[in-house]
């Protein structure tokens, strides 16, 4: 983690949503909200991806808070397999606006974080959609397709959501997909380039 990062706690359905917060560099430009991967597998906000992408965003300017989502860490509530941790989202984004005002909004998530964030970009406007090893697959993503805008980045060689499950549910959206060459799931190795990569696209 950053060493500027704080802990903050935002206030969400079901209690207290423990948060890490990292603040833009330079003049803040926009927020950004970061979901974590599969906490029934040891996701949480403290993963390497989450703080990553959480970083690069903040270098471009964008505040960047990264929710424990229900019943994750010091978060209160239980696991709910998406459904209510869409829900957690919405709060965070109300809080993140309540704390810069009506700036533009990146949602973002890593595996079952890509769909939470993707749930969640039904229900509310986004300036940009980012998907990182998201869990085709595992869930069930949003139909209609996701906006065309929509960056989704995934390693060539991950072994928890196979590319060609990630291409076959592009497919039909017309939608690009970013493949990173010998990457695994977790981008071990490589989150330097994926960082680069990010702050080259927005």
């Amino acid at each position: 983690m950053a060493k500027s990062t704080q802990s903050v706690v935002v206030d969400g359905p079901v209690g207290d949503l423990d948060t890490l917060f990292l603040q833009a560099e330079g003049e803040c430009r926009g927020v950004a909200v970061i979901c974590h991967p599969n906490p029934t597998q040891g996701g949480t906000n403290t993963n390497k991806v989450v703080q990553t992408t959480a970083k690069a965003l903040s270098q471009l300017g964008y505040a960047c808070y990264c929710p424990n989502l229900r019943g994750v860490g010091a978060s209160q509530g239980e696991h709910d397999h998406g459904d209510g941790e869409v829900d957690d989202v919405l709060a965070v984004v109300e809080r993140a606006r309540a704390d810069h005002g009506d700036l533009p909004l990146v949602l973002a998530g890593f595996s079952f974080g890509g769909f939470v964030a993707a749930r969640a970009r039904e229900r509310i406007e986004a300036d940009k959609l980012l998907l990182i090893g998201v869990a085709v697959g595992k869930y069930a993503l949003p139909t209609p397709p996701v906006p065309a805008d929509t960056l989704v980045i995934h390693g060539e060689e991950d072994d928890v959501v196979p590319l060609a499950d990630v291409l076959a549910w592009a497919r039909p959206q017309s939608l690009p997909v970013t493949v990173f060459p010998g990457v695994g799931h977790f981008f071990h190795g490589r989150l330097v380039e994926l960082a680069n990569f990010i702050k080259q696209r927005f």
